[in-house]
């Protein structure tokens, strides 16, 4: 039992990893698209929400991580 808690775990510590790299990256490419007159504004709204649908997984994995103190 032990073990598959560890295991998962580790794995979303490495999915919010993960994320923590997408969710830079999309920081990124907004940045540099919205400077530019041209972008396709339709576009740059996915991305930004994407990038805010990754930034609620990111806070959900982490409360997964933070222990419960009333347990």
């Amino acid at each position: 039992m032990d073990q598959n808690i560890e295991t998962e775990a580790f794995r979303n510590l490495e999915r919010l990893k993960s994320l923590r790299v997408e969710h830079r990256d999309l920081d990124d490419v907004i940045s540099r698209l919205a400077t530019d007159p041209l972008v396709d504004q339709l576009e740059l709204k996915r991305l930004k929400k994407r990038k805010l649908l990754i930034k609620d997984t990111i806070s959900r994995l982490e409360s997964q991580l933070i222990p419960d103190l009333n347990a």
